[in-house]
């Protein structure tokens, strides 16, 4: 079948793991990672980085966010957050919550202090070995990372150890499939095929077993592995990297535009005068690339579509758009803005 195809497919790129779950977004497989977590531990405390954007929809996350109207305050308490790529910080929390906490989920490449010494691959296991030394799982969340630093992932790229890991958006080239793969012993918590064992309802969705995403999820897979798509990704997002840096060291604005040097997703950030972010001079940043072609939310994820004339616009549009921007910290932004500016997605009113 289709299934076992991709099951088969998918799993042997990931010899860490023995089993899949499909699904059809990432907020199912990360609550089911979640339950499956604490089903094995008998624990009821989840952790996980305060300074991430998002790991779910679902009450255990939401509730550690602005937007946690509607969520009980027993919910909220039952998930704690720690410092991203701070093992202290995670340390602090096992020593505050003994035998409570069931797992961590991370990213495996956020918020790294790459300049002063922190580097994902080291805090990654070490904090796999923490987790295990007290009695929790590791969660590792490749929604993000997955078909972009590697194929899969994290998980091959720093030869990780994760007791389950989540995948989605590039797996399938953008199609609705997500997956959570993980060692047996865990996963099969989830299954129906040990009478006498407690049942664990861990998904039940409409369309779970519609099969579009599953095969596009296999074409992934083996345009992946005949064309070289990493390689080629990051090369673009080096040379678009490269480029903006060059710009923006020419128009000294190092001060107050930078761009992240993760060439597999280069997030940019947009700071004023005094050296703190400006939701205002991102808005103008913003629209000025779209208004000249290119579709810009502050970041550049190279897919294996872009070409020399993409990378080209890209950098030329860039350059301008860094003109206005300079223009917008000397004289102001008011006259520059175009309706409304940009606003962040956890906050507390509308």
């Amino acid at each position: 079948s289709i299934e076992t195809e991709m099951a088969q497919e998918f799993l042997s790129l990931i010899p860490q793991h023995d089993m899949i779950k499909f699904a059809k977004n990432g907020s199912i497989v990360t609550t089911a990672a979640v339950k499956l977590a604490r089903a094995k531990t008998g624990r009821d405390l989840v952790a996980f980085p305060g300074d991430h954007p998002f790991y779910s929809y679902d009450d255990w996350f939401i509730g550690q966010t602005a937007c946690d109207i509607g969520i009980p305050k027993s919910t909220k308490e039952l998930s704690v957050t720690f410092k991203s790529g701070d093992l202290g910080s995670l340390e602090a929390l096992f020593d505050k919550y003994p035998n409570q906490i069931a797992c961590i989920i991370t990213e495996p490449e956020k918020n790294f202090d790459r300049e002063n010494g922190i580097d994902p691959e080291t805090f990654l296991k070490q904090a796999i070995d923490l987790c295990h030394k007290n009695g929790a799982l590791f969660i590792l969340d490749e929604m993000i990372t997955g078909f972009k630093i590697d194929l899969p992932g994290a998980i091959t790229k720093y030869n990780l150890n994760p007791d389950l890991a989540t995948w989605g958006k590039s797996t399938a080239n953008g199609f609705s499939f997500c997956a959570l793969t993980g060692k047996r012993e865990i996963m099969h918590l989830g299954g129906i095929d040990n009478p006498g064992q407690e049942k664990l309802f861990l998904i039940s969705t409409t369309h779970g077993g519609e099969t579009h995403g599953i095969g596009a999820g296999i074409a992934t897979i083996q345009f992946y592995k005949e064309n070289n798509v990493i390689e080629k990704n990051l090369a673009t997002g080096k040379t678009i990297r490269e480029g903006a840096n060059k710009i923006i060291k020419s128009q000294s604005l190092e001060q107050f535009l930078s761009v992240s040097n993760t060439d597999w997703m280069l997030v940019f950030t947009f700071k004023d005068k005094n050296g703190s972010h400006s939701l205002e001079l991102r808005t103008i940043f913003l629209q000025h690339m779209i208004e000249n072609g290119v579709l810009f939310q502050g970041a550049f994820v190279p897919c294996f579509t872009h070409d020399l004339e993409a990378t080209q616009l890209f950098l030329k549009v860039f350059e301008s758009a860094c003109t206005i921007f300079k223009q917008a910290l000397e004289t102001g932004h008011d006259k520059l803005l175009v309706g409304e500016t940009v606003k962040p997605v956890f906050r507390k009113y509308i």
